[in-house]
């Protein structure tokens, strides 16, 4: 769909609205107003652009000024993958599925992935809104952004890894890169499935292991990468669809991380740093190694070293 963003003052804003009175539609979350005409649909949004999308976007924009930037336009950096299955660049501003993954990195809590399905007229309300990279979030941001995507009913399927299980895969030869391979896929096919007879142009998984490595996983398990599929890390620095599929994961991990918390009787600290061992360790003197495996990625360092503490 052909769209053209504008960025204006408040008055020309306020102007705009006044101008569109009689076409005003339901205003979307972080937009000032959203009027439509017989040329395209204008959103105007507190940061001061405005967006016209349609047949004839061009034809309501160029009342209103020189164009900031044209997204069906916009340049994206290329990136050095060593992989015949980089992403084109026409990828990220195309109607297309972005998976990601949190909590991989923690010693407590599950692993969480996210599959999420982004349309190309969407992009531009879902940067408005703060979607991107969830590493560049406050975990409070991101639960707010999170609760703004479900009631934009972006689609989305969420796949969670708890730590018994994830312990249970790890003592049968599982690594880690396996476990994350099959979540990723499991959350695309969900996602496609939910979607259907809707096809993306694309699906981009945020790159943890090589492409070749992440279809050796699969085919062990009888199962095969889907069509259309591509790699590329900090892909969710380039893809608003990984963005909000980031995003979704981040919110779950802390979600998950509470409830664990609450069972345990004690806040159990993100990351793998030393507070991590010190609060291993007083899970470890009241109820023993069994009971710390309830809560963490077992084979991590920080068992062993968490015996200091208890």
């Amino acid at each position: 769909m052909p769209q053209v963003v504008r960025k204006l003052t408040k008055e020309n804003i306020t102007k705009m609205k006044a101008h569109y009175e009689g076409k005003l539609k339901a205003t979307p979350p972080g937009a000032i107003f959203s009027a439509k005409t017989e040329h395209a649909v204008i959103t105007a949004y507190k940061s001061g652009k405005v967006l016209f999308q349609g047949k004839s976007p061009e034809v309501e924009a160029n009342k209103w000024g020189i164009s900031e930037t044209n997204t069906a336009n916009t340049k994206h950096k290329k990136t050095a993958s060593g992989h015949s299955y980089a992403p084109p660049n026409e990828l990220f501003t195309s109607s297309h599925i972005g998976s990601d993954e949190a909590g991989t990195g923690d010693y407590f809590g599950p692993i969480t992935v996210a599959a999420a399905y982004v349309r190309n007229d969407q992009l531009p309300l879902l940067k408005e809104i703060g979607v991107k990279d969830s590493k560049n979030l406050t975990d409070k941001t991101i639960r707010l952004i999170a609760k703004d995507l479900i009631k934009l009913n972006i689609p989305y399927s969420l796949v969670v890894l708890h730590n018994e299980k994830y312990n249970r895969l790890q003592s049968k030869g599982w690594t880690q890169g396996k476990m994350k391979t099959l979540l990723h896929h499991h959350a695309i096919t969900k996602l496609l499935k939910k979607i259907d007879p809707e096809q993306p142009d694309g699906i981009l998984i945020d790159q943890f292991c090589q492409p070749n490595v992440y279809k050796n996983h699969l085919k062990t398990e009888g199962k095969q990468l889907q069509e259309k599929a591509y790699f590329m890390t900090k892909a969710e620095s380039y893809s608003i669809a990984v963005a909000t599929g980031s995003i979704i994961a981040r919110a779950s991990f802390v979600k998950e991380m509470d409830k664990l918390s609450d069972i345990a009787g004690i806040q159990l600290p993100k990351g793998a740093s030393q507070k991590v061992d010190q609060v291993a360790g007083s899970i470890l003197r009241k109820g023993g190694h069994q009971e710390l495996s309830k809560y963490t990625k077992y084979h991590f360092a920080n068992t062993k070293k968490a015996e200091a503490y208890q």
